[in-house]
């Protein structure tokens, strides 16, 4: 079962405390890096002209999240 280290688990939890319906910057590079490094892959920003890409990546980072700390 993958899980979050400390870091990543914290930047996640300050991460979901966003209520708003946008991303900044900084928070797509989050959520970018995080997918990179759980999920093996080059880091990439997906385009911004549709939300499905980060709206999956992000579902698939809260199931990690929800597996607790490493």
């Amino acid at each position: 079962m993958l899980k979050m280290n400390k870091i990543h688990y914290n930047a996640w939890t300050e991460f979901l405390a966003n209520s708003k319906n946008t991303m900044t910057k900084e928070e797509q590079e989050l959520l970018a890096n995080l997918h990179s490094y759980y999920f093996k892959h080059s880091y990439y920003l997906p385009c911004t002209c549709s939300s499905k890409t980060y709206n999956a990546w992000i579902s698939q980072l809260n199931e990690i999240y929800k597996n607790g700390l490493d």
